[in-house]
Parts: C-alpha cells; sequence; structure tokens
C-alpha cells in the first residue's frame, strides 16, 4: 500500500510540472522524462530536400498550366463530386507525400506534415481573396483565435515581410512566434499564387505572462520547427477556388511524452488547415459585405 502511494504521488508531482512549466525540455526532464532533442542539421537537410521537391512539381504544375487544384487529378466520377462538395461548402483536403527517387525522404528525430486543402467561394474575385491574404495587419481579427497577433513588417510591391503570432492548443497550448516572407504572383487574369516561408519560428514560454521570453529557435519543444506554405486562387464557375498547401516538420513523437505531443503534432496541422481555409471564405465574404 505504501509503494502504491508513492507511485500515486510521484505521477501527481510529474503531471503537475509539466502543467505549470510549459513542458520545457529541462522541466520534463526533471520530472523523469527524456529531454526533448534539439533541431538536427540532417532533420533540417531532408526538410530542405523535401521542399525542394515540392517546389518542383508546383513550378511544373504552374508553367503547365494543368491540375491547378490537386481534385484535378483525381479520376473523373471522384473530381465531379468533389467540385459538388466544394459547391456545397465543404473543405476539400488531401495527406501529401514526396518520394526522392521513390524513396521517403529521412527525417532523424523529426516529422513531417504535409496537407493541401480547396475551398470555393461563391461570387467572389481573385483580388477578393487577396484582399484578405495580403492584409496581414488584421489577420489576428481574420483568423482567431490561431492568429493572435499580426503586422507587415516592411512591404515592396507583392513582397511582404510579416509577424504572426500563433496560439494553438490540443491537450496542451503552444504559442508561437513567426516571421515569414511571402512573395505573390500574378499569372494571368482570375489567377495568381503565393509562396510563403517562416524564416524564424520561436516558441514563447509564459505567454501573456511578465515572465515571458522565447525560446531558442531549433532548442525549444519542436512543436513547429519549419514550415512551407503554397496559395493558389482560381476565378471560375461563379466564384474562387482558393487552394493552400502546407508542409511542416515537427519533432519525432518521444518515448513517454506521446500522450501529450502526439495529438498537438499529428493532428494540428490538418485541423489547422480546415480552419484557415473556412475563415479566409468567411473574411472574403464579410469584406464584400462591408460587414
Amino acid at each position: 500500500m505504501k509503494g502504491l502511494i508513492n507511485i500515486s504521488a510521484r505521477v501527481i508531482v510529474i503531471l503537475a510540472v509539466i502543467l505549470q512549466t510549459g513542458h520545457t525540455s529541462a522541466q520534463v526532464a526533471r520530472a523523469g522524462e527524456p529531454a526533448l532533442p534539439k533541431l538536427k542539421s540532417e532533420t533540417q537537410a531532408g526538410f530542405d530536400r523535401y521542399v525542394k521537391l515540392v517546389e518542383l512539381r508546383n513550378e511544373g504544375e504552374l508553367k503547365r498550366n494543368t491540375n491547378l487544384l490537386w481534385i484535378d487529378g483525381l479520376p473523373d466520377p471522384q473530381r465531379a463530386e468533389a467540385y459538388a462538395e466544394l459547391k456545397h461548402g465543404d473543405v476539400k483536403l488531401q495527406n501529401l507525400e514526396i518520394l526522392d527517387s521513390e524513396k521517403p525522404i529521412a527525417f532523424p528525430g523529426g516529422m513531417i506534415h504535409h496537407w493541401t486543402g480547396v475551398v470555393f467561394i461563391p461570387a467572389a474575385k481573385v483580388e477578393d481573396v487577396l484582399g484578405v491574404l495580403e492584409d496581414y495587419d488584421r489577420h489576428s481579427v481574420y483568423y482567431a483565435p490561431d492568429v493572435e497577433r499580426s503586422k507587415i513588417e516592411s512591404r515592396e510591391g507583392d513582397h511582404f515581410r510579416v509577424f504572426l503570432r500563433f496560439r494553438r492548443h490540443k491537450v496542451i497550448t503552444v504559442v508561437l512566434n513567426t516571421e515569414h516572407e511571402v512573395q505573390y504572383f500574378h499569372d494571368a487574369k482570375g489567377k495568381a499564387h503565393s509562396r510563403s516561408s517562416a524564416v524564424r519560428i520561436a516558441e514563447v514560454e509564459n505567454a501573456g505572462k511578465s515572465d515571458e521570453r522565447e525560446k531558442a529557435p531549433g532548442d525549444d519543444g519542436g512543436f513547429m520547427w519549419r514550415m512551407e506554405t503554397w496559395w493558389r486562387m482560381e476565378e471560375r464557375d461563379g466564384g474562387v477556388y482558393v487552394q493552400s498547401e502546407v508542409a511542416s516538420l515537427t519533432r519525432d513523437i518521444p518515448t513517454g511524452l506521446g500522450w501529450m505531443i502526439k495529438p498537438f503534432v499529428t493532428d494540428i496541422p490538418k485541423e489547422s488547415l480546415t480552419f484557415t481555409l473556412e475563415a479566409t471564405r468567411k473574411a472574403v465574404d464579410s469584406r464584400r459585405n462591408g460587414r
């Protein structure tokens, strides 16, 4: 009985430490769990290779002007069904994996999350969508609560450098300060695309408190190490089809912390993309209607 009491007390202490300390690697380690690993150079190299292959695929599709939406690559019956569901307000998502010479790319200590999604915005124009996407100073309004703060740091024509503060919750809450380089391209009448790269991602400890601080990028909980985004907009069928594709890199699922980290790193990417597309449609509709 004494042994059971001691075990129960130890579990309570471990949970208290995790919940009250923001899950920093050193504190988790003191609670008897393995320390979180740093971002390794070989992990970064694997992600860089992956992104390069995605870029090559995207460049080919844009140059050929084919399969601009991922659903266009579906067989006829499924494609027709997907378009019908988009017209009814659905968001169509697909999980992707890019292979290198038909082999998976290694990410030692890391995991890649690659999703693409499409939404249809009736009666809208490409300019309406760009009006929302480029209005970064109001992203904290359009995309709340996922985006907590936002601002344009600089702009030169169609090139932006922006700050976005993300707050994401799934079992645990993680706050990230991020900076992005974004370039927009006007391909033709009624068609546009953009390319966004997160050039800095810093996890925030004790967010909103007097002792708030940023952890060193790459030496943190590993909830988001890298993020690359591609948008496409195509005006037809009485509205605009909007596609967003996101590839992100997180830490791998650690032994002993899977219950806490796995729901965050595996579920958040899909849920976040769905929310982003739905919020974009809502923001476009609101701006068009003067709300």
